[in-house]
């Protein structure tokens, strides 16, 4: 009967199709790692290589880029919109291309990564600062502060579809009332740089358009 679902077995493993053709797969999107932009004088601020947006600078502790790239993935991958290719063929073709080519051609470069592991789209995200909270979760004498953006390309037009950005150094409820919410999204207590950066990845990412817009937008 037309459209019904057939079942093949091949060597004891049943495999479905249908007649209607098969389901549409979400696009694919590669994850570049967090790279990072320094300046001699921090007081000057910092601007991004892709979208030339002007950042404070500051300490980036130890392993922070690895933090944020892996934050990225493991929301990449709980969210669902992306088929997200693994991070091991990412590395492979950033070898062959070399650090040097990024840091002069950033988003040339990251559009060359992405075509040369066909991918639909591409995450490029800088970090500017990541200084660690000096203190506990009751109180601190130096607050976590946390600053990064991220770009998304699309490969077919080679173009930078979406921007989104973080910049927070974590304050009590006592000096604005008004983000009330934002203070109990923190727990109520004072974070680690870590866990500043995840909440502030998932406010961030919550501003992503959907597939259709991405793949429409001009």
């Amino acid at each position: 009967m037309q459209g019904t679902l057939l079942l093949s077995f091949v060597f004891g493993i049943m495999i479905p199709f249908g007649l209607e053709g098969k389901a549409e797969t979400n696009p694919s999107v590669a994850i570049l790692p967090f790279f990072v932009e320094r300046v001699e004088d921090p007081g000057r601020g910092v601007v991004c290589p892709v979208c030339k947006r002007i950042y404070r600078s500051g300490e980036i502790s130890p392993g922070a880029p690895n933090t944020l790239t892996r934050l990225l993935y493991e929301k990449m991958e709980t969210q669902g919109t992306f088929e997200v290719i693994p991070f091991e063929k990412v590395e492979e073709v950033l070898f062959r291309l070399g650090k040097r080519r990024f840091e002069e051609k950033p988003a040339l470069s990251s559009v060359e990564v992405g075509k040369g592991l066909g991918a639909d789209f591409v995450w490029i995200g800088y970090l500017f600062r990541f200084e660690e909270r000096i203190g506990s979760s009751l109180g601190v004498e130096r607050p976590a502060s946390v600053s990064f953006d991220l770009h998304l390309l699309r490969m077919r037009d080679e173009k930078m579809v979406w921007l989104g950005k973080f910049d927070e150094t974590q304050r009590p409820l006592s000096e604005n009332l008004l983000k009330m919410g934002s203070f109990l999204r923190r727990k109520g207590s004072w974070l680690k740089a870590a866990e500043l950066a995840s909440v502030g990845m998932d406010e961030t990412l919550k501003k992503l358009p959907g597939i259709k817009e991405l793949e429409e937008k001009p």
